[in-house]
């Protein structure tokens, strides 16, 4: 798979907002933050964190894909390029670089991975916050995501322990360790051989609190849009 191309994601985020009619500080009130870090954002000086990404997506109606199609990439510049792939390794993903390796994920929409997926060819996410995303398969046209996903010991889906929402059904088992998930006002502790399952614009947050990894099999799929 060749570099990937990330887009200017503020000026996408930018955009949207003015096209939706929002102004810059209704939308931090949405979604809980300074209007500065969201003009930050807007103007490249600052990168969301994945909770703060998706709330600002799911505002604006728009989906996290959409921030980073390749179809738009020439038209948009470049901001900085990262390998995903077969045997590629795992893409190490700070804060400051966690939208471009979300790019890598969401940058070909149209590319098949699979049928068959070796263990040792699996796209990698890593995350600063502890977390692992693996890449089982990918249909074009299909609206899933299809993951393993891993938390380390004392790793969470936000890394500022923030609740995240975001467009779509979530669907997991998990196969090892355990996991505690806060769901809305509810906190559930899934253990292997557990199953969940809830619409993801319900605010919720996984952790691990144990000392072995926690493993599971994800599926985020819907419409996104």
């Amino acid at each position: 798979m060749p570099p990937v191309v990330v887009p200017p994601v503020g000026a996408r985020i930018r955009q949207a907002r003015l096209e939706r009619g929002t102004s810059l500080r209704a939308l931090a009130r949405e979604i809980g933050v300074s209007a500065s870090l969201v003009s930050q954002i807007e103007t490249g000086k600052s990168q969301p964190s994945v909770s703060t990404l998706y709330a600002i997506t799911t505002a604006l109606g728009i989906s996290v894909e959409s921030l980073f199609d390749a179809r738009e990439r020439g038209r948009e510049g470049v901001r900085g390029t990262v390998r995903a792939g077969a045997g590629a390794g795992p893409l190490a993903a700070s804060p400051i670089t966690v939208t471009h390796a979300l790019a890598a994920f969401a940058a070909d929409p149209e590319r098949r991975i699979g049928p068959l997926v070796g263990a040792g060819g699996r796209e990698t996410l890593e995350l600063d916050s502890g977390v692992v995303w693996e890449r089982l398969g990918r249909v074009p046209g299909a609206e899933a995501d299809f993951l393993l996903v891993t938390y380390r010991p004392g790793g969470s889906s936000s890394g500022s322990g923030a609740l995240m929402r975001h467009a779509g059904t979530e669907y997991g088992y998990l196969t090892s360790g355990e996991l505690i998930l806060t769901l809305g006002f509810e906190e559930y502790t899934v253990r292997p051989g557990d199953s969940v399952c809830f619409e993801s614009t319900t605010p919720h947050r996984y952790r691990n609190d144990g000392e072995v990894p926690a493993v599971g099999v994800w599926f985020v799929s819907g419409d996104v849009q």
